[in-house]
């Protein structure tokens, strides 16, 4: 009826802060990509209640184990703490400064950032985040030849905490050390860029379906997926008939973002169409700028025995948005390359 509708909460939160733009580590594809190809399945709880069991997914022979600490599985709000430090992190690594899997959290700055409150209990909610994200641990098989490597990992490694005035304290900072897996994704580069209005949805499912979008139909103009498929993929634990509900629900807000949602009822499919809000992916590079002739000195003591004109084509057809320095960012491109294949 109309009169719902009127009550109605607005589909977005409201914008309590101003926020810059956003970067989160792809975490599901990053760290096991080279293992599990195509591994679609979700690591972050989207239940507000604890999730005390152990999640088992398999992909053929591949499997994926996440074990949750005592106060529950990892939710993807308390991903939120991943995504300011490695905003942070980014940041630094754009202005040229060195970066460690270190990260100190000024815990305003964090509510702040990802359009929280600033009341008491959003500090004790951190504290429980910071619990789980530790607590929670993955391990999956890797198969080579017939040999099988079992390889378990984290979150974050640590963290520590300081409080005012003793443990009924307001929380200060804290500091977190990210799991070498998280760390070396970003070293990577595996890093996407957010909306800002990501921390303004309101509904786990609703961010699920947002980073799905973004990791699939990135700068497409448009991706198609099965709501079967789509259901697997975020993890909701919805039975298939509530699921299409969220998601016709989802297409009539017309919310999301960058993205617009549509839901075809005779084929049973849902339609991400790109909104053209983000940055225009780059044609075969053409919008970075011609690097400086010091810029492939640098290149050859940095990769030693590569041709670094065929690197540069390497790196403009690998490159997906115009970095802010981009003879820095070749540099550095050249640096991984040589680390992971050496001399030619």
């Amino acid at each position: 009826m109309v009169t719902e509708n009127t009550n109605a909460l607005p589909a977005l939160l409201p914008d309590r802060h101003p926020q810059h733009d956003l970067f989160i580590c792809d975490v599901a594809d990053a760290a096991l990509k080279d293992v599990m190809q195509h591994m679609e399945h979700p690591f972050y709880s989207l239940s507000k209640k604890p999730e005390t069991r152990v999640k088992r997914y398999r992909n053929g022979d591949n499997w994926l184990e996440i074990t949750p600490s005592v106060k529950g599985l990892a939710t993807i709000y308390d991903k939120d703490i991943l995504i300011y430090c490695i905003s942070q992190i980014m940041a630094k690594v754009k202005r040229g400064e060195m970066v460690s899997p270190r990260v100190r959290i000024n815990s305003h700055e964090l509510l702040i950032f990802t359009n929280r409150g600033t009341s008491g209990r959003e500090y004790l909610a951190l504290l429980d985040a910071l619990d789980r994200l530790e607590g929670t641990r993955i391990r999956t098989n890797i198969t080579t030849g017939d040999e099988e490597q079992i390889d378990g990992f984290g979150l974050i490694d640590a963290s520590s905490i300081r409080r005012k005035q003793g443990l009924d304290g307001r929380l200060l900072w804290c500091e977190v050390k990210l799991s070498d897996w998280v760390f070396n994704a970003i070293r990577n580069e595996e890093v996407l860029t957010l909306h800002r209005d990501y921390f303004r949805l309101r509904k786990p499912l609703e961010r699920r379906v947002y980073e799905l979008a973004r990791k699939h139909c990135g700068q497409q103009k448009i991706w198609r997926i099965s709501l079967a498929k789509l259901l697997l993929k975020t993890g909701s634990q919805s039975p298939e008939k509530r699921f299409r509900q969220m998601i016709r629900l989802l297409a009539a807000n017309d919310h999301l973002p960058d993205y617009q949602v549509d839901y075809d009822e005779e084929t049973d499919v849902v339609i991400f169409t790109n909104r053209g809000t983000m940055a225009p992916a780059l044609p075969g590079g053409s919008h970075v700028p011609p690097l400086k002739a010091e810029t492939y000195a640098l290149a050859r003591d940095v990769a030693p025995g590569w041709d670094v004109y065929h690197l540069e084509r390497e790196w403009r057809d690998w490159i997906v948005e115009a970095p802010r320095d981009a003879d820095s960012a070749f540099v550095g491109f050249c640096r991984k390359w040589f680390e992971k294949r050496g001399q030619p």
